[in-house]
């Protein structure tokens, strides 16, 4: 199939397409069995672990070229201390030792207390982890999955998939993330030449 094949189709068949491929990933397939086990409240594991392994799939790249990490969301207010995310990451380090590719855990409910410190700006207290992805600085990058109570593959794609599957890194203007997009559209081309990049 050519790269584009699943660019521009209606959205049910994007996202079969999209859990299809995720799901025969044997690293993400591995990795969303370990973080099941590792139990966090509304976890989802999102962004480039998942864009990245559909271009690769779809520009016959092997599994895990270009992934830098695997970044896995959760969202609990219970407790908004670092102390608190800081106990979970030591616990998923553990968890995830021997793993393919590292995994970045963050807390969502948290996010509002570090990131005007980290890139000088407000950002929304985030009401869940799907919520949070909604804020990516590219719409392209804004997917996460995680099982669903069924056993199945749920699909978190606030902004569909077209973008993805058109090989095309979107801006998404809700926050000021110009330096963010322009970075990561020009990674992205150094390992996937088919991608292009629109304009802040």
């Amino acid at each position: 199939m050519h790269h584009l094949g699943y660019s521009g189709l209606p959205f049910e068949e994007q996202r079969a397409a999209f859990l299809a491929i995720i799901a025969a990933d044997p690293l993400l397939d591995e990795t969303l069995a370990r973080v099941r086990e590792l139990a966090l409240p509304d976890w989802l594991v999102v962004s480039g672990a998942l864009y990245n392994s559909v271009w690769n799939h779809l520009t016959g790249k092997p599994p895990g070229y270009g992934i830098k990490d695997v970044d896995l969301f959760y969202f609990d207010d219970a407790d908004l201390s670092y102390e608190a995310e800081d106990a979970v990451i030591r616990r998923a380090v553990e968890h995830f030792a021997g793993m393919a590719l590292p995994v970045e855990v963050r807390n969502q409910a948290r996010v509002h207390l570090w990131y005007p410190v980290k890139f000088g700006q407000e950002c929304p207290r985030y009401a869940s982890a799907s919520e949070s992805v909604s804020y990516f600085a590219s719409k392209t990058h804004a997917v996460g999955v995680r099982y669903g109570a069924d056993g199945a593959l749920e699909l978190v794609a606030p902004f569909g998939l077209d973008d993805l599957f058109s090989f095309r890194i979107t801006p998404n203007r809700v926050l000021d993330n110009q330096r963010t997009h322009e970075a990561k559209g020009r990674r992205a081309r150094e390992y996937w030449p088919e991608v292009s990049v629109v304009p802040w």
